[in-house]
């Protein structure tokens, strides 16, 4: 009797939860977004939970201020924020300095008319709304990029005004006992927002230290390196001979720890001799060759352009068909950049070269000739050197008449 096949369902896959990250396109501070998007809910009901808890004894607004702490950001550089929490909080402290500046007028509360308990909720709304405003934007509008350092001024000045307007109201009253603390909360939010200026430049000179300190650092790291690592490269290179193994790798690692040390980070499209350099250096890991990379001059083409492109091309030629010892010179000048390749192998003739082989005729002197500049191999018993050279845009060079290749 055949046995019967179970049909019941296997478990259920895991649902994968997205990370607790707060949005980078947030309304204030993407705390509910990101809290929503990890739970599965909406993100209205999240903030309906936060107003519950906060009329809990306040417990919302110390979660809602632990998030805020502890979550890290989503992917990306820049953060914007919707709401204007900054212009939010300015408005009611405005309004309550004009409710004090109508209570200077009319009557003085010292005296009973005003009841000192209103009067303290005012004083000390207008304060920390006028404070809040006033550090919202110094440190966390700042950096805001739908905002940025002109926005965070104007917010700061009209905090300062606000609060020192209340200040000069609450001296010129008679200052009783119970006067005295008002006339402290407006004075510290002041000084508050006053010195919180000081916190951006505080955090660049950090940053310039611990900048200057790795510089201080590197810079022992490269002379040890120098008087020990690099000088053994250069004595395995020396003993073992330009077209072995050894010495291919040997300068292979050379070359990559002086970038390391003394280059930095390159950018995305480097400069014309830092792109030749790292060419060189992996023909050297692929080819017998030893290649010197030496540069004059103040050159702005760029690794992206023809140039860099047809001399790559003539350093590959000269690896693969002459080995040995390559030169690459780079001279920059105002009217244009000058690049030779030169090489100790046999010399061809270029006009004996199969019809079929475009690697010297199309992809180095034809490529010149169509970016504007001009190309020339000259060989003979005791090498090649290839010529490349381009003129600037605004010189009369450019788009002149073209120079027939020598050899």
């Amino acid at each position: 009797m055949p046995s019967a096949v179970s049909t019941l369902p296997g478990p259920a896959p895991a649902t994968v939860r997205p990370a607790l990250t707060r949005d980078r396109e947030a309304l204030v501070t993407g705390v509910s977004a990101g809290l929503a998007r990890h739970l599965g809910v909406h993100v209205g009901l999240v903030r309906a939970l936060f107003v519950a808890l906060t009329l809990c004894g306040g417990a919302g607004v110390l979660l809602y201020a632990w998030c805020w702490t502890f979550m890290p950001w989503s992917e990306g550089t820049t953060a914007t924020r919707r709401l204007p929490v900054a212009w939010l909080l300015l408005v009611p402290a405005a309004v309550g300095a004009l409710v004090v500046v109508v209570w200077r007028g009319g009557s003085d509360w010292l005296n009973g008319s005003i009841p000192p308990g209103t009067a303290a909720v005012v004083v000390g709304g207008t304060t920390l709304c006028a404070t809040a405003s006033g550090l919202w934007a110094t440190l966390i509008d700042r950096t805001d990029t739908a905002r940025g350092p002109r926005h965070t001024t104007t917010v700061r000045i009209l905090a300062v005004l606000i609060l020192g307007l209340v200040v000069l109201l609450l001296l010129s009253w008679p200052i009783a006992r119970s006067g005295v603390v008002l006339v402290l909360l407006p004075l510290t939010g002041l000084v508050a927002v006053v010195a919180s200026a000081l916190i951006p430049r505080w955090r660049e000179l950090a940053g310039e230290r611990v900048r200057r300190i790795r510089e201080e650092q590197r810079s022992v790291m490269a002379a040890h390196l120098h008087d020990s690592v690099l000088q053994t490269l250069a004595l395995i290179q020396n003993r073992a001979g330009a077209s072995s193994e050894a010495a291919r790798l040997a300068r292979a690692q050379e070359r990559e720890l002086r970038a390391w040390l003394y280059d930095g980070d390159a950018p995305a499209d480097s400069d014309l001799p830092t792109d030749l350099r790292d060419y060189a250096g992996a023909l050297e890991i692929d080819h017998p060759v030893r290649i010197d990379v030496v540069s004059a001059g103040l050159s702005a083409e760029r690794a992206s352009g023809e140039l860099a492109a047809a001399a790559r091309e003539a350093m590959l030629n000269a690896a693969r068909h002459a080995g040995g010892e390559i030169s690459v010179y780079i001279e920059g000048r105002v009217d244009g950049v000058d690049v030779f390749v030169r090489d100790r192998g046999p010399g061809f003739r270029l006009d004996e070269v199969p019809g079929d082989r475009l690697g010297v005729r199309e992809s180095i002197i034809g490529r010149l000739r169509r970016a504007g500049g001009t190309g020339s191999v000259r060989s003979d018993d005791a090498g090649t050197e290839v010529h490349l050279r381009l003129p600037t845009v605004s010189s009369p060079e450019r788009g002149a008449g073209r120079q027939e290749p020598r050899g």
